[in-house]
Parts: structure tokens; C-alpha cells; sequence
């Protein structure tokens, strides 16, 4: 499954302690011997966007040498997604302020499509 949300609140709000507490509750429902479990570890993957430009988050294409290069969050939700070899779940988190440019990016993972699109037409 697939899904986008967004946590929001004050500083010092509790929004990480919130979805820390989910993550362990979720991991310790886990058993280990049922692997048709409805249970799944959860691993995170924690992001500041606001620590980095636009181009590294999200990937950038170079004129010159007419070469795309991924950025921080595709290659994180590209790995998230390709790890199916076990049935763990992974939650990519954009842990810091919410800002129009990198949000807008963030539509489409956040609405009904639950895809990331790519300024090099990926789509993950």
C-alpha cells in the first residue's frame, strides 16, 4: 500500500514523537514466524527539504551535458518502493517546514495518483 499524509503543528508539537510511537506500535505487532502477517516492520527515512536546494531534493537536469541527476528524495522513495523483497513497509519523512516549492512537487505522491513525477519524466 500506498499512502501520503502530512503531519503538521508547531515546533515541539509532538509530530515526531507521534509518528515515532506509530512506528514502534506498527514494528511490534510484527510476528516475525507469519510471514502473511497484516503486520510490517516500518523503516524511516528522514528528510529535512528545507536543508537542501530544490535540485538536490528532486533530481536537476545539467544543460551542459544534457545528464539528469537524482536528487535526495527520488533516490529515497525510488529505493523504498524497489525493496520488495520483504514485506517491510518504509515511510519517506520531509521532516521540516512546509514550503510552496517543495510541496508542490509533492501533489502527486500526496493525492490519488501516490506517484512521485520527475522533472526527467520518471515516474516512481
Amino acid at each position: 500500500f500506498r499512502h501520503g499524509m502530512m503531519l503538521v503543528g508547531p515546533s515541539g508539537g509532538g509530530k515526531t514523537r507521534c509518528y515515532r510511537t506509530l512506528q514502534a506500535a506498527c514494528t511490534s505487532l510484527v510476528d516475525p514466524k507469519d510471514w502473511d502477517s497484516p503486520y510490517q516492520k516500518v523503516h524511516v527515512h528522514i528528510l529535512n527539504p528545507k536543508a537542501i536546494t530544490q535540485n538536490q531534493l528532486y533530481g536537476s537536469f545539467d544543460e551542459v551535458t544534457r545528464e539528469w541527476s537524482d536528487g535526495i528524495a527520488a533516490e529515497l522513495i525510488r529505493n523504498a518502493v524497489r525493496e520488495n523483497h520483504t514485506p517491510d513497509s518504509h515511510w519517506v519523512m520531509f521532516d521540516g517546514p512546509v514550503d510552496a516549492l517543495w510541496i508542490e512537487s509533492m501533489n502527486t505522491v500526496l493525492d490519488d495518483n501516490k506517484k512521485l513525477c520527475l522533472v526527467s519524466g520518471e515516474i516512481i
